[in-house]
């Protein structure tokens, strides 16, 4: 094994974005007033977007600038536009929430990004901007929201973020919500101050301290002023004002008791409850959304699952139309308050209209996916849970922005979702703890639910099974009907959950302290979510039958060697009370094998934690001391082995991926293109690499192949050429599932790179060279307008329009390069499926691979062989030649004609002659003309020449047919005008 490989080596190698696009969780929202079209968006775990065209599309401007995803607020500076600063940290601290890491700051539009401070300020709920000094900033930190810390409070720099210092700071747990100024008098500015903590089990949002504070020195010093607020045990809070009313300000307060949308005209002095609509304040961890009018004083807006608009200061609310429900922010054109931008669970929408209508959520790519799980299609197709949506099933090789070709499935938001093994009607779903089956053909969802109880509401001590939402599922390796699930318990079902036996005990901590319902101390949040001591991962080994792995969100790790009559604790003694497994990997090399990733972070402990066994537990090996390249305060989420090569693996961290070649000894960043964000699952699937993060949905790297062959001394070779994996003759994105040739090239090599497709037969198929663009095979038909009759009606109207292959480039750039074969024949025709050899020529060196094209396996299906496609490859070659022989005809013709036009005596009888045989080959020149020969020849050719396939017996009969009626034709000619001159 290597320790580590060059970064040189993955130059060239990149993740493909499959989507799908349907829009995921967006805490954060605003705009630029001068720029009606300009529009940001914070995704809560995929970094920042901004639309210039109004929402149409968006582009990502912090990816791999910003190293994590967690996005809590974005400003821009109202006097120059190009300063935007970004506060890290989602402040929507739902229990998958990811942590921020400080302030960024660009003074180029986004081109580029610095940190900016406050490291370990946590959630970061508001940043806001000086109106005319941009290097005056205030940010209203909630702090670490798993443990207390002192970086918590109100800051603000007066240096564009060189230093910090804290103008207002209350406890170690409590922290600041929002931050504002007052419209016109950035002196006055205002703060809401709450304690809020996320627990495994629980959510604490609320205490004695805190609530609303004011400043009239620019936030240099703060005072706290109740004045009709709620003042016994106050929760989370969010503030708006308006420029219409300087003066006004609004509060969406939870409390107990009192809480509710309360309306200060008299900036903070005096306080009215307005409005105690409980939507406005339902889960009020996760949501508090609050924005006011900036023309319109008594128009506001704000609410929680359900948005609500007031346009009576508040008195009375209405539910606001938003495209998703799960609403988090809104912001409002000061020039204009039809123009607005407004964020929720489904993504950011704009509006031009006063939210009449909405743009598209549909062109945002930041679902969060719980996991991946494949089937056995081909194209294979990614079966993944999307937060805050439904279940998705997404063709690996689907175009990013199109979600036609996307379905839905079992279950529900949560998930898991996964494709039974050997029966492609029927799928395995869960909904927040609940099976499900669905028989796809027939439409219907079977519910199985384990003890048939009640989830929702209940304390966790309480329950019969307790599962947690995203409860864990996995098949057996060994038999396609047994499926586990986890409780507290191991279950399994071997006839798609109509009965589930229990195989295991209670595998978890189950401490005392952490069995209630969440939600303290005022608001109650039971969803499932913080169920604790609960299975959180599943995985029976692939080479031995019965030996069975689980892991807990509550610590403990487990093993049975015997399908389940017995148990051992194996829970590595240093590792702490309390972590959730995430993941495990059965090794696909060794028994007694396997992976554990772990993280801790909810408890407020950040490291790393990847332990490895080789003897079923009895001894465990962490592979993340922190400093052998995944940094110490980077949890761990999944941990996979690759199948080919032993001992390579791949990381998914709360900030992106990691690799090892060397069993978990050294690991080194493997993010390439993917933005550095929170990976939830990974799957090493056909020779692919499939990745399901949390804020940007899914991606493959395709093809590793020369990733598994990568070794000590492929660094220092100035030319590799690595085996490439079998290919595939198919119409279906062959550019990514054709036969791939890849190879390392040290530096850029002067001369041409060239690349010869040999067939087994030693004789060379194609050639392909660097610096030139090879001319493209003839387009094929597409989709409807795959006409028969089109060869018949050449130049009698309009073409059918015709779709053009993929035309494949040699590049012969330093690093990794890529080149996809077409499985196309020099001499047009498509080649077929077979042995070949890939020869590659750089550098004056040459050197071979074979290469395997193998039948499209749909084709293979229904009984086409590889046999098929040679004859067919054969008969078209024929067919080829029969067309060039007719055209050739047709060209003496029309030589001969031009000739003899208008001639006399003799010579007009060899005018006839030639007449005669033009009638033959030339189709009639009206609308559904006598077809000639060559319209028949071409007619044939085209017979076969659109799919892949056998070629039927009435196409050689024709042949025969059309090949003698060419013969006679020709002769025919040769005796009237001589045969025609060989070149």
């Amino acid at each position: 094994m290597m320790a580590a490989a060059d970064p040189a080596l993955f130059k060239g190698l990149s993740y493909r974005q499959v989507g799908h696009s349907r829009g995921g969780r967006v805490t954060t929202v605003t705009g630029v007033p001068s720029q009606p079209k300009t529009f940001y968006a914070g995704v809560a775990s995929g970094g920042v977007m901004r639309t210039t065209n109004g929402g149409e599309s968006w582009d990502f401007i912090t990816d791999n600038k910003i190293p994590l995803g967690s996005t809590g607020s974005i400003a821009v500076a109202e006097s120059n536009p190009n300063i935007i600063y970004v506060g890290t940290g989602s402040d929507g601290v739902r229990s998958n929430v990811s942590t921020g890491r400080g302030v960024y700051k660009s003074v180029d539009n986004g081109a580029t990004w610095q940190f900016a401070g406050l490291y370990n300020a946590g959630q970061i709920g508001a940043v806001r901007i000086h109106p005319t000094n941009p290097d005056i900033v205030w940010v209203a930190a909630y702090g670490d929201i798993f443990k207390p810390n002192n970086e918590r409070g109100i800051f603000k720099t007066t240096d564009g973020g060189k230093s910090w210092k804290k103008t207002l700071y209350v406890s170690d747990s409590t922290g600041a919500m929002d931050v504002e100024l007052q419209p016109g008098n950035p002196n006055v500015v205002y703060a809401w101050m709450n304690r809020i903590e996320r627990k495994p089990w629980s959510i604490i949002s609320g205490s004695r301290e805190g609530g609303f504070y004011k400043s009239t020195n620019g936030g240099d010093s703060f005072t706290k002023m109740v004045g009709g607020l709620p003042n016994q045990i106050t929760g989370k809070g969010n503030l708006a004002v308006t420029a219409a009313n300087p003066n006004r300000i609004y509060a969406l307060v939870e409390a107990m008791p009192g809480g509710g949308l309360y309306r200060s005209d008299d900036a903070g002095a005096s306080w009215a409850l307005m409005n105690s609509t409980p939507g406005l304040i339902t889960r009020p961890f996760y949501y508090t959304s609050l924005g006011a009018d900036p023309s319109n004083a008594d128009v506001v807006y704000g609410g929680a699952e359900t948005f609500y608009k007031s346009t009576d200061g508040g008195k009375t609310v209405a539910p606001f139309r938003t495209p998703h429900g799960d609403n988090h922010d809104i912001w409002i054109n000061p020039t204009n308050s039809n123009t607005m931008v407004q964020s929720n669970d489904g993504g950011a929408n704009v509006s031009y209209d006063g939210g009449k209508t909405w743009s598209s959520q549909d062109v945002q790519p930041t679902a969060e996916f719980y996991g991946v799980w494949l089937d056995n299609a081909f194209p294979y197709k990614l079966y993944m849970a999307q937060q805050d949506n439904s279940t998705y099933i997404v063709p690996s090789n689907n175009d990013l922005f199109n979600m036609s070709t996307v379905r839905t499935g079992p279950g529900c938001e949560t998930g898991p979702i996964i494709p039974h093994p050997s029966d492609r009607n029927l799928i395995h779903g869960n909904c927040k703890g609940q099976y499900s089956l669905m028989n796809v053909d027939a439409g219907v969802t079977k519910n199985y639910w384990i003890g048939a109880q009640s989830l929702y509401g209940n304390d966790g001590g309480d329950l019969d099974y307790r599962m947690q939402r995203t409860t864990p599922m996995a098949l057996s390796p060994h038999d396609p009907k047994v499926l586990y699930y986890g409780s507290q318990f191991l279950h399994r079902t071997r006839n798609n959950g109509a009965t589930w036996e229990k195989i295991s005990p209670d595998l978890t901590w189950f401490p005392k302290c952490c069995q209630g319902g969440s939600g303290e101390p005022i608001t109650r949040d039971v969803t499932g979510e913080e169920f604790y001591s609960t299975l959180y991962a599943i995985t029976e080994s692939s080479l031995e039958k019965g030996v069975i792995w689980t892991g807990s969100n509550d610590g403990p790790f487990s093993v049975t060697r015997d399908d389940g009559k017995t148990w051992k604790r194996v829970t590595p003694k240093e590792l702490g009370e309390g972590g959730r497994v995430a993941w495990i990997e059965s090794s696909p090399h060794r028994k007694g094998s396997a992976y554990f990733a772990t993280y801790r972070y909810l408890l407020g402990d950040y490291k790393p934690y990847i332990y490895l066994t080789n003897d079923y537990g009895n001894t465990w090996k962490l592979l993340t001391d922190g400093t052998n390249g995944i940094p110490a305060d980077a949890p761990t989420r999944v941990v996979r082995e690759d199948p080919v090569r032993e001992g390579l693996l791949y990381a998914g961290t709360e900030f992106g991926m990691y690799i090892s070649f060397d069993n978990g000894g050294h690991w080194q960043p493997f993010n390439l293109n993917m933005p550095q964000i929170p990976i939830n699952d990974i799957k090493v699937y056909r020779g692919d690499l499939v990745v399901a993060t949390q804020g940007r949905a899914a991606w493959i790297m395709d093809n590793i192949a020369a990733l598994q062959q990568i070794g000590p001394t492929t660094q220092s070779e100035s030319f590799v050429l690595f085996k490439p994996r079998d290919g595939y003759r198919t119409t279906t994105t062959p550019q990514l599932l054709g036969p791939t040739v890849d190879y390392f090239l040290a530096s850029a090599p002067n001369d041409t790179v060239r690349i010869d497709i040999v067939d087994a037969a030693g004789k060379v198929v194609n050639t392909y060279k660097s610096g030139i663009i090879p001319q493209a095979p003839r387009p094929r038909f597409g989709g409807g307008e795959d006409d028969p009759d089109e060869a018949m009606m050449a130049g009698r109207g309009a073409r059918p329009t015709l779709v053009a292959p993929t035309v494949n480039l040699v590049t012969k750039n330093a690093g990794m390069n890529r080149f996809v074969w077409g499985v196309q024949h020099s001499n047009g025709l498509g080649s077929p499926p077979g042995t070949y050899t890939a020869k590659v020529t750089a550098g004056g060196v040459t050197k071979s691979v074979p290469l395997r094209v193998r039948i499209d396996p749909r084709l293979a299906a229904d009984g086409t062989t590889e046999a098929d496609l040679q004859a067919q490859y054969t008969h078209n070659l024929k067919m080829r030649e029969m067309v060039a022989d007719v055209n050739a005809l047709l060209a003496r013709v029309r030589t001969a004609e031009a000739k003899y036009k208008g001639a006399t005596g003799a010579a007009a009888d060899t005018a006839t002659k030639v007449k005669e045989v033009s009638e033959i080959v030339n189709t009639q020149p009206i609308r559904y003309g006598k077809p000639g020969l060559q319209a028949h020849i071409q007619y044939l050719a085209g017979m076969t020449a659109r799919a892949d396939q056998k070629v039927g017996q009435d196409a050689y009969e024709r042949y025969t047919f059309l090949r003698k009626e060419l013969e006679a034709a020709k002769a025919k000619l040769d005796r009237a005008i001589g045969p025609a001159t060989r070149m």
